[in-house]
């Protein structure tokens, strides 16, 4: 099954072996070039995280107005201030007109590994 960005970006001429593998590079390249057939959806859900003196938020908006509430998950690779690696998850629902919603906070934590991958499966 190909992806549409995939698909759009077989249109433009960038087919290869690493296709499926490389599909973020290929959304990227053809958001430069302008390639018709790509499209972006707007997202419902905006969030916004961050790992600190100790302590980790992540705080989300539902933005999108017309989008019925939106039930997501996140996932969150941060730094312990022992040296250690632990990835957080947890989920949470936001209703529509929501706005910086704390949906996670710990503490022992200096610094992300990577930045919160949240991801809203609902209807947009």
């Amino acid at each position: 099954m190909v992806h549409g960005t995939a698909k759009a970006a077989w249109r433009c001429g960038f087919a290869g072996k690493d296709l499926a593998m490389n599909w973020i590079g290929i959304a990227a390249v053809t958001a430069l070039i302008g390639c018709p057939g790509a499209a972006a959806a707007k997202d419902a859900v905006s969030c916004g995280g961050a790992a600190m003196l100790g302590g980790a938020q992540l705080n989300c908006s539902h933005v999108e107005s017309k989008a019925p509430p939106q039930f997501c998950t996140f996932s969150w690779d941060l730094h312990t201030m022992a040296g250690d690696q632990k990835v957080v998850e947890g989920s949470f629902m936001l209703p529509p007109g929501a706005s910086n919603v704390q949906v996670y906070q710990g503490s022992g934590f200096d610094s992300a590994l990577s930045n919160p991958i949240v991801i809203c499966p609902g209807d947009k």
